[in-house]
């Protein structure tokens, strides 16, 4: 059996990976190809597409790149029509995967999504064409299976796959003692993002507001974690120049480890704020795109939050600076006020734990997500 697999961003790869890898487990025979991250190539998934072609975020931003992006997409549309697969995992990345899905329905190939597109949010016209093109969705918030289900998409929460697989791979004192981080230090991880356009523009932020906490509090201690392998591909400058001389410490490929062993975190509002709050980690969530970007898309978006961990709470436990609001001088007072509170602390603990729990589920996720693929792919279509 021939599976097209694709993944546009860095948690769409571990997502992706960790399916494919499920799936291996009940039918080794398994061929994948497909839009690829390093997981993905890592499990043995060949390369038609690299995934890092396609991330880009902003309404604006993304114009400059589309030539770009539109060959890829046609690169990896024509593999599929020549290679033929018996079913197609399309994974995140819905301006991507969204135009994808209708070629693979007309050629007959089952279009099985997984991380549902947050059309609950934005963006409600995508559902028809998500009817019509989608054989079933994977959904990893609890609240998106009835949203789903009511527009007319097959749908399946699975539970969050993350719940399975964040972890911090060293204790406390040997991370501290990797990077010299001295004992009685407070330590604080700023999360710029994975992307290289979103970490540098918080990097234009967050120095400041470090400069502002340190100032206040000098016994804390400052991590930027990035993901691995961008000082490489970016250059040393891309960081040192705008950190300058904020008392920030760089390391790469060790995020959940920085964000575990921290006693605050500055998370950009995204998958990573999951994984702090999987960790149980308080932290103060951010987020800037561009002007133009901005004033778009506040025209489209209903939500009554930003962060995905007050949006699966139901209520706001985690402080959100977004746009305007992300500022040295909000940044550095919410932070703040996190280190020397520690019944704030300890609140938001207790809060954290409570969305942990709600996106936990009995069965592994990618366990559940592998039987409903197979099912679908021998012709048992779920409904």
């Amino acid at each position: 059996m021939r599976i097209l697999i694709s993944a546009g961003e860095a948690s769409g790869d571990l997502y992706a990976s960790a399916l494919a890898t499920a799936l291996r487990r009940r039918r080794p025979d398994l061929e994948f190809f497909g839009c690829t991250g390093p997981r993905m190539r890592a499990a043995r998934i060949e390369t038609v597409v690299d995934a890092a072609q396609l991330n880009v975020v902003g309404l604006v931003e993304v114009v400059r790149h589309i030539p770009r992006i539109y060959g890829e997409f046609r690169k990896l549309a024509e593999a599929a029509r020549i290679r033929k697969p018996d079913l197609a995992i399309l994974t995140d990345a819905p301006d991507f995967h969204l135009r994808l899905a209708p070629k693979l329905h007309a050629a007959g190939v089952p279009v099985v999504y997984l991380i549902a597109p947050q059309v609950w949010a934005w963006r409600k016209g995508r559902i028809p064409a998500m009817r019509r093109n989608l054989d079933h969705l994977l959904c990893i918030f609890p609240f998106e299976e009835e949203f789903f289900r009511t527009n007319g998409v097959a749908a399946s929460y699975i539970g969050h796959p993350l719940t399975r697989i964040v972890r911090p791979s060293l204790p406390a004192a040997e991370f501290r003692n990797k990077y010299g981080i001295p004992e009685g230090k407070r330590l604080v991880t700023l999360l710029p993002g994975s992307r290289p356009g979103e970490i540098a523009r918080h990097l234009r932020v967050l120095p400041a507001a470090v400069e502002r906490i340190a100032a206040a509090c000098p016994e804390a201690h400052f991590v930027l974690a990035t993901p691995s392998g961008l000082r490489q591909k970016l250059g040393l400058t891309f960081f040192t120049e705008p950190i300058g001389a904020a008392p920030i410490q760089h390391i790469e490929g060790e995020t959940w480890d920085a964000i575990a062993h921290a006693e605050i975190a500055l998370a950009a509002s995204g998958t990573v704020t999951i994984e702090a709050t999987l960790l149980g980690t308080p932290m103060v969530a951010f987020y800037e795109v561009s002007p133009l970007s901005w004033w778009m898309g506040r025209y489209f978006v209903n939500v009554p939050f930003f962060s995905m961990v007050n949006l699966v709470a139901g209520r706001k436990i985690v402080p959100e600076l977004i746009q305007h609001d992300c500022t040295p001088h909000r940044l550095a007072a919410e932070a703040l006020h996190l280190l020397k509170d520690a019944g704030a602390r300890d609140t938001m603990k207790r809060d954290l734990r409570e969305v942990s729990t709600r996106l936990h589920t009995e069965l592994d996720p990618m366990d559940r997500a592998a039987d409903i693929v197979l099912e679908i792919a021998q012709g048992e279509p779920r409904k």
